[in-house]
């Protein structure tokens, strides 16, 4: 059992974790320390301080009996308390009211003992106190607050309103950085698709402008490579049809009586493994992603496959932004390829929540299960049963997975229900796109 398997996974979230948590703790804890020391002690001292007054006033009642209510008018003035005398009483009665001040209590029971005394509280806060004296019951009312604290709640609420505007302001904050990671995650995942965004600049805190102009570096460095290998294979393949062409003039040119069939049929192939070279290097590079039917672009890549075998198409509507050409040629040489080895081809467009996938099977010999990863190698070719009298340069599982890894998505193959293969194309459907990036915001 592990502490992160009850956390949050995103990072917004883990950094508002971060923040409540600790604030929570610092309230609690700062509240309960209020309460149980500042405002405990001084509730103490203001009890003490009204037990101690009361004991001077009935001690100086006992010596100076003519004096009381001298005493009880300076007192009264003041606004200390207010005070009244009840001769020859021994039998003390309940104020009306209700009890509070246990720390009054304790003051009381420590300054007066087992002298007779009550106190309760009343609703317009004020309190009265009753004690038997010696000559007779004293009576002394006084506001609340005299005894205990009674804004200690305004601190909790002030502690509150701070702790949620600082919440709010790191939240704030917090927002900003997360909202320049998922810009670059965007912006990785987009230029990983083969999508300009010309709005992206790096921002947020100094880690993430590193990794983000780390990532335009990588993303220049892989453009350069990709421009100088489209450029070399484009050379080679024109240098290479010259003289294809040249000889494809001669034999057209040769005696009737010459078999030319075989050699042209060769010149041909060539040819067609010039284009497959070429498609290869150049992975449609220049294709911009375009939002488009998932379906319509199965329907037509699949085509030529349907004339050659019986093809079962099932799709269903999946708009979502692609590379139309590049994806078409994928499905087609995934489609072909099956139509090659197999009578009965079948593909399936589906899609869930956050993919899409395109499964071509069909009801060839297949590919041992321990072949599957060679199979996505350049120029390879596998197993005879599956090459037999079948044309090709071996680049036709390559160019599906890189073009699939293009849209963010992979290939993947398997044993098929039909007794055959089964090529499956996942592609991610998209991401919500961060504001500010790549549009303008409102």
């Amino acid at each position: 059992m592990r502490l992160r398997d009850y956390t949050p996974r995103g990072y917004n979230a883990r950094n508002i974790l971060i923040l409540i948590v600790p604030m929570i703790v610092f309230v609690v804890s700062m509240t309960l320390f209020f309460f149980y020391t500042h405002v405990e002690q001084v509730n103490a001292k203001l009890s003490r301080a009204v037990a101690e007054e009361l004991a001077f006033v009935i001690d100086h009642h006992e010596e100076h009996p003519d004096q009381f209510d001298d005493m009880a008018r300076s007192i009264s003035a003041s606004g200390l308390m207010s005070l009244s005398f009840t001769p020859d009483v021994k039998e003390l009665t309940p104020p009306p009211g209700n009890e509070c001040c246990d720390q009054l209590r304790d003051e009381m029971r420590i300054r007066f003992g087992d002298q007779p005394w009550l106190f309760r509280y009343l609703p317009d806060d004020l309190l009265t106190i009753r004690i038997i004296g010696p000559r007779g019951m004293y009576e002394a009312r006084m506001d609340r607050k005299r005894v205990i604290i009674i804004t200690a709640h305004i601190f909790i609420v002030w502690t509150v309103a701070f702790s949620v505007l600082l919440l709010l302001t790191s939240y704030l904050f917090l927002r900003n950085q997360v909202r320049s990671i998922l810009q670059l995650s965007w912006a990785a995942d987009a230029f990983g698709r083969g999508e300009d965004v010309p709005n992206f600049k790096p921002s947020g805190a100094i880690e993430v402008r590193k990794a983000a102009r780390s990532l335009l570096r990588m993303r220049n460095r892989i453009r350069r490579y990709a421009d100088q290998r489209t450029a070399m294979l484009a050379g080679v393949s024109h240098d290479l049809r010259t003289p294809l062409s040249r000889l494809k003039l001669e034999l057209a040119l040769a005696p009737n009586d010459f078999d030319t069939a075989p050699a042209k049929n060769d010149i041909l192939e060539m040819e067609r493994m010039l284009d497959g070279y070429l498609a290869f290097a150049r992975g449609e590079e220049g294709e911009q992603p375009l939002q488009s039917d998932l379906a319509s672009v199965t329907r037509e890549a699949v085509a030529a496959a349907a004339a050659r075998s019986q093809l079962e198409l099932t799709a269903t509507p999946v708009p979502m932004r692609l590379r139309p050409l590049a994806l078409k040629r994928a499905i087609s040489n995934l489609a072909n390829n099956a139509a090659d080895y197999g009578k009965h081809v079948r593909v399936t467009v589906s899609a869930t929540a956050n993919e899409a996938a395109i499964v071509v099977e069909d009801d060839g010999p297949g590919i041992p299960q321990e072949n599957f990863e060679d199979a996505f190698r350049p120029f390879s070719r596998l197993d005879a049963s599956r090459n037999q009298n079948v044309s090709g340069v071996g680049l036709g599982l390559t160019i599906a997975r890189d073009t699939a890894r293009a849209h963010g998505g992979d290939v993947t193959l398997g044993e098929s229900e039909m007794g055959g293969l089964r090529a499956t194309i996942r592609l991610p459907l998209d991401a919500e796109r961060p504001k500010g990036l790549g549009e303008e915001e409102d």
